[in-house]
């Protein structure tokens, strides 16, 4: 899950981020002293989860979350007990009374987790979540069904029972499927699997230097030696000899 933090105490910041690197399957991908730098992130990022301080000068946490029409995942971090109540009125996945320790935090988390998953998609719907037509797919998220033509997908990320599915425009998609089962839904001839994490669309890619494969956007994906051979093969058959 992409996380960011809000505090405007920097080593309450620290502390997040010493935490979440520790736990799988979050990434704490930028930090912020004021809500309102971050009301600006969020419209040009996807965030899965937020961590928010409620005391906070010019907005307040509460404020902030309360601001968004569609917000990510909030968990709230205070010194305040008496703001839990308000905090789960506004459908926070939790309310964290500082000082936190990493067993608090870390359930907190995995709680958290299980309830982003769960609302993601139904576990008796995972059979029907993928569905090949033509030049596109019908994926179910989020409660409904999205038309995805191939020539939309950037690549695809593998999150153990999930997969997160990058456009080249707009918000990724995350549903509950194998990155191994996807691949039967792709055309082979546009897309391959480079790493145990990635499948990519080979003509997204903008470069390659090092096993390193560059895409618009600052996006750089490894190829793990699994996948090199058939990587190299793709390079050999494209290359201006």
């Amino acid at each position: 899950m992409r996380c960011i933090a809000i505090d405007d105490e920097p080593l309450a910041l620290k502390q997040i981020q010493s935490y979440v690197e520790k736990i799988p399957s979050f990434q704490l991908i930028k930090t912020f002293t004021s809500a309102i730098n971050a009301i600006q992130f969020l419209n040009e990022e996807e965030v899965d989860l937020m961590f928010v301080d409620i005391n906070m000068p010019d907005l307040s946490g509460m404020e902030f979350v309360k601001s968004l029409t569609n917000p990510p995942k909030v968990i709230f971090t205070t010194a305040y007990r008496e703001y839990a109540v308000e905090g789960f009125q506004v459908d926070a996945a939790d309310y964290l009374v500082k000082p936190i320790s990493f067993p608090v935090f870390s359930k907190s988390l995995e709680k958290t987790k299980s309830r982003y998953f769960s609302e993601a998609k139904p576990i008796e719907e995972i059979e029907s979540t993928v569905k090949k037509e033509s030049d596109f797919l019908f994926i179910k998220t989020d409660y409904k069904i999205v038309r995805i033509k191939f020539e939309e997908i950037k690549y695809i990320e593998g999150m153990k029972d999930y997969i997160r599915i990058h456009l080249v425009e707009g918000k990724p998609l995350m549903i509950l499927f194998s990155l191994t089962k996807v691949m039967d839904f792709l055309p082979s001839e546009n897309f391959l699997r480079v790493h145990r994490s990635y499948i990519v669309n080979l003509n997204e890619i903008v470069s390659i230097s090092r096993n390193r494969i560059y895409f618009d956007g600052d996006v750089v994906l490894p190829v793990s030696d699994q996948y090199k051979e058939s990587f190299q093969e793709f390079i050999n058959k494209h290359f201006l000899k």
